[in-house]
């Protein structure tokens, strides 16, 4: 794999990705027009990068984005591929091997997620401070090295959380922190999945994320990551979620969310 990884970093470094880099972002569902505030921008579709997957699903154009933002140099990847569309968790395996490649000492992930708790509102945002792995697969799976017993504790580095807080506190955004659980998808959860998911701790739930946290443990990345609440979980109010309403929600909060990374990236 590290072959591949190589390759992929040799090809973007060719074509304008050169430099150091500050922090790389996983865009989620919806979240991808951050990269209209980049300046000095280019950008690649994952298609024509060696070894990257592709992403078929609507809401996520399959863009690499280099630039600055608040004057620091940021890598922003817009959308994921996610186990749901590969049966693969470790479908996000060689962009973030390749943030570590690139020498990038930070991944913030973000994503569209649902809540499963009637406090926390469509249409909010929630600084992840740890998760649940419910979907019974693991991306470090099969591998055969000593790397694979990654400690996750404090996955959701703490000093980069505090960081969000100040953000937040400065954009006049209120950031509440939360448990994210991870479900496979695509089919949204029962309101019996989500009672569970309650009674476990969770505050959030979604289709993604935790693989490449996962992932950016084992290569020692720092982590941060961010949920824009979409929707309340099925059954909850009586919701019965829609990836529609997810992708309409996820667009009209992402101004909110385009500051709130403004801000997190100047503090950085």
């Amino acid at each position: 794999m590290q072959q591949n990884v190589q390759e992929a970093a040799e090809f973007v470094r060719a074509r304008g990705f050169d430099g150091g880099f500050d922090a790389a972002f996983v865009l989620g569902t919806g979240l991808g027009t951050l990269v209209d505030e980049v300046e000095d921008a280019v950008s690649l579709a994952y298609a024509d990068i060696p070894h990257f997957p592709r992403s078929g699903v609507s809401g996520h154009a399959g863009r690499l984005v280099a630039g600055r933002l608040e004057g620091k140099r940021v890598l922003l990847f817009q959308g994921r591929a996610h186990y749901y569309e590969t049966g693969d968790a470790g479908a996000m395996r060689i962009p973030v091997a390749f943030v570590k490649e690139l020498g990038i000492p930070v991944l913030v992930a973000t994503n569209a997620a649902g809540s499963v708790r009637a406090s926390i509102r469509p249409g909010g945002l929630v600084a992840i401070s740890d998760h649940l792995n419910l979907s019974g697969a693991n991306p470090l799976l099969r591998d055969h090295t000593e790397g694979r017993f990654v400690s996750l504790t404090d996955a959701y580095d703490p000093a980069l959380r505090e960081v969000l807080q100040r953000a937040a506190k400065t954009s006049g955004i209120d950031l509440p922190e939360g448990v994210y659980a991870w479900l496979s998808g695509p089919s949204f959860e029962t309101p019996a999945e989500i009672r569970m998911v309650q009674v476990l701790g969770g505050d959030l739930v979604g289709m993604s994320t935790v693989p490449e946290v996962i992932l950016a443990r084992y290569h020692g990345l720092r982590v941060a990551a961010i949920s824009v609440v979409t929707n309340l979980a099925a059954g909850i109010e009586g919701a019965s979620p829609s990836h529609q309403e997810t992708k309409d929600t996820a667009a009209e909060a992402s101004e909110k969310f385009k500051r709130l990374i403004r801000s997190f990236v100047a503090e950085l």
